[in-house]
């Protein structure tokens, strides 16, 4: 299919529509996760807005990853764009609207759908696994937001499987990490936990040589470079300063998208064991560095 780029296509989603033909007789046959697989990996993925829907390499590699696991049960999702406290769950109910939160783009993207299962049965498993004294509130009406099915559509195209979204309730990196701990014993029942953010995300700071040219900015490269290190060593101290780490505060004038990689830390078996990157390089400048912890 002609395409102009994934910034200007001349089919919006055209290379997405693309993929799908193949992609979605692939996840039919895709074998569903049982008992004897054991647990699952905890993944922190980056997303893209719905560009990602015009990038074939980018699909191609996240479609990969994704078959080399069982099909889960249920994911439950952590993205950047859902910053809320009390911590809260997406609505249960099947086929929840989405939420369009970006602009900008082709009207084409606003009318994208994903008609995912009921997850009422993974709502109160979720819930059950929260403090008594807190808790989680569900959202009545509150669907999915572009960092959670943007890549599940690449993930899962025949949304087959139930998915709810839980908001990040703070900031603070090591309260992150215990919310990721309460939320392992999902992953030895089949759930698919996800943290869905990016590895850089200067936003303010993009140029046209970033978004045409390729570029990679030293701010996105030498933090990229410094967080790579961080988890290749297990240092999860040294992440939770990454507010003081090498191109800062470039690489993330705000932290949305960088604290679901914490929580995705604390579903692991062990936080502090080596993560095993699966994507990495640039786009658009940032860093799409995408990991799974066992």
């Amino acid at each position: 299919m002609a395409t102009r780029s994934i910034f200007d296509p001349l089919v919006p989603a055209g290379a997405y529509d693309e993929f799908a033909a193949t992609a979605a007789p692939a996840s039919a046959a895709q074998r569903a996760w049982t008992p004897d697989d054991g647990a699952l990996p905890a993944l922190y993925i980056g997303h893209g807005a719905p560009p990602l829907l015009d990038d074939a390499e980018w699909m191609t590699q996240l479609a990969s990853w994704t078959h080399t696991l069982p099909k889960p049960r249920g994911v439950l999702i952590v993205s950047a764009h859902w910053e809320a406290a009390p911590l809260m769950l997406s609505a249960p109910g099947a086929a929840t609207p989405l939420v369009y939160d970006f602009g900008g783009f082709q009207p084409r993207y606003y009318t994208l759908t994903y008609p995912t299962p009921d997850a009422s049965s993974l709502a109160r498993e979720v819930a059950g696994l929260m403090p008594a004294a807190s808790g989680v509130h569900q959202h009545p009406s509150r669907g999915l937001d572009h960092g959670a099915w943007v890549p599940l559509m690449v993930m899962y195209p025949l949304a087959d499987v139930p998915v709810l979204q839980l908001s990040i309730p703070t900031s603070d990196p090591s309260a992150l990490l215990s919310l990721g701990a309460r939320l392992r014993p999902l992953r030895s029942s089949g759930v698919l936990v996800i943290g869905s953010g990016f590895l850089t995300h200067g936003l303010p700071f993009v140029t046209r040589e970033m978004v045409f040219g390729s570029a990679v900015p030293n701010w996105s490269s030498d933090f990229d470079q410094w967080a790579a290190e961080a988890l290749e060593r297990g240092d999860v101290e040294t992440l939770a300063r990454f507010r003081q780490a090498p191109g800062m505060p470039y690489a993330h004038p705000t932290a949305d998208h960088f604290l679901p990689l914490f929580v995705t830390l604390g579903a692991a078996s062990d936080p502090t064991a080596p993560v095993e990157t699966v994507i990495d390089g640039y786009w658009m400048g940032f860093a799409k560095r995408s990991f799974q912890v066992s």
